[in-house]
């Protein structure tokens, strides 16, 4: 058997599949680890000599769908259930 282009014609199963935290072609199959956010840990994985990276998939890049009107909220001191005022 030789090491070039009869062997590559051999390679037709996938070791990675589409990962469920992250969403990218990075979950290890048969080691059930996902090699770009580290899922199923429960910390996500990160190094200091990636910012790059670290920039891509920080707070601030997705919706923020609760931490978008935090400040508003804690402008006005987190009140509910009120309506403002009539001015005439």
């Amino acid at each position: 058997m030789t090491k070039g282009t009869q062997s590559f014609g051999k390679r037709h199963t996938k070791t990675h599949t589409a990962c469920r935290r992250c969403g990218k072609i990075s979950f290890h199959k048969q080691k059930t680890l996902c090699a770009s956010c580290g899922y199923p840990g429960a910390k996500r994985r990160h190094f200091e000599w990636g910012q790059k990276a670290k920039r891509r998939n920080t707070t601030g890049t997705g919706r923020m769908r609760y931490l978008k009107d935090l400040p508003r909220r804690f402008k006005n001191g987190f009140r509910e259930g009120t309506v403002a005022k009539k001015s005439s």
